[in-house]
């Protein structure tokens, strides 16, 4: 249990002015984030545990469809990403000076780190059966204008996972493995039926990419669902104005304003051919190695879901990720049962925030709309 009189950071009583919607403006008034510069925010107690409870479930959601956890270095050398060919062509890259005129990168994705890391496992085709790793890590990108708060930001935490195969066919299974893990993740956050699985532009992996787009009034990108068959299009590989369904070829879609959750790529064998990763099949000769990769913003999702769900009090998150799941609000002197109702609580699972602050009851009821705990008990 946490007394709430025994947490530095506090609430306030309007939203601070600056922010660009109502979601990240809930998030600072509720105490739960503090932002140190454009793009880049700190997580306080109770915002981390909305934002840990987001990892736990994407966790198990990945260990279940079989990838297995790392952490890799968040910064990258200029070697590995000349040899992929994106150190001069990902705008985003933040570039480092370091020691001996040498230069590095601070990595926005892995493939560069991931590829020679797990390369050096794979000889055999056997080393391939079940090979797929993934990792929960701060990342960063320069952007130019950092903007909706932690929708999209120059320092964010997010999922990526890798898989390597053998062959297409391969791919095309797992990547069917991981495209229902996401589904399973967007079901438990509350998100299943406003979130579109999206064709989108594939850029020089494959012909499309597919992004996971959450329905959100301030999105910054506009979707075009088929009326016939309700496949998701991003308005970058259609012609809105002669939609064409690129599944069924059906001509009537509806428009939906939608923020970038999660995207899966088929990446090929782009990055293993820079790494020259190969394997011997079962006659012994030498192949190509097929890779997927597989991204979920965290720290993102935060800022979709506050944004999303927030109505005139406050701040109203899934169960799933609230950061308590009860909050007791005490009046007077009866601190004492307010902790032994808390620990009946806690030993039947579930975890409590108490409300003992010296205040009047109207603060504290206001507080806890504010904060968001979905169970409140005077």
């Amino acid at each position: 249990m946490l007394l709430l009189s025994t947490l530095p950071f506090k609430t306030q009583k309007s939203m601070p002015t600056g922010s660009d919607n109502r979601g990240t403006g809930l998030l600072l008034q509720a105490g739960m984030i503090r932002q140190t510069m454009a793009g880049a925010y700190n997580f306080t107690t109770l915002g981390l545990r909305v934002l840990r409870h987001i990892e736990t479930i994407v966790r198990e959601e990945m260990d279940a469809a079989g990838a297995r956890e790392v952490l890799m270095t968040a910064l990258g050398t200029r070697e590995s990403w000349e040899k992929t060919d994106r150190w001069d062509s990902v705008d985003v890259l933040f570039k480092l000076p370091a020691a001996e005129g040498k230069e590095y990168a601070l990595n926005p994705t892995h493939e560069e780190i991931v590829t020679p890391l797990v390369g050096e496992f794979i000889q055999s085709y056997k080393d391939l059966d079940a090979c797929s790793v993934y990792q929960i890590q701060w990342k960063f990108r320069n952007e130019k204008r950092a903007k909706s708060g932690l929708l999209r930001g120059r320092e964010f935490l997010m999922k990526d996972a890798y898989s390597f195969h053998r062959n297409q066919e391969e791919l095309d299974t797992y990547f069917e493995v991981m495209h229902a893990a996401y589904d399973r993740i967007f079901s438990r956050l509350g998100l299943a039926d406003s979130t579109y699985y999206t064709f989108a532009s594939g850029g020089d992996f494959s012909k499309y990419s597919y992004e996971f787009q959450t329905e959100l009034s301030i999105g910054e990108d506009e979707i075009f669902l088929c009326e016939k068959c309700g496949q998701s299009h991003n308005k970058e590989i259609i012609d809105p104005e002669a939609f064409v369904c690129v599944e069924c070829g059906h001509t009537v879609c509806e428009k939906k304003i939608a923020s970038e959750v999660a995207n899966i790529f088929k990446l090929g064998s782009r990055f293993a051919d820079a790494f020259d990763l190969k394997y011997q099949d079962q006659d012994g000769a030498v192949q190509k190695i097929v890779m997927g990769c597989y991204g979920i913003g965290i720290s993102r999702l935060m800022g979709v879901i506050a944004e999303k769900f927030a109505d005139e009090k406050g701040l109203i998150w899934p169960a799933s990720i609230a950061p308590y799941s009860h909050t007791i609000i005490v009046i007077g002197d009866h601190i004492a049962e307010a902790r032994q109702l808390a620990e009946k609580l806690e030993s039947e699972g579930h975890s409590v925030l108490i409300d003992d602050r010296n205040t009047g009851f109207g603060a504290k009821a206001g507080d806890v709309d504010l904060i968001g705990i979905p169970n409140r008990i005077i």
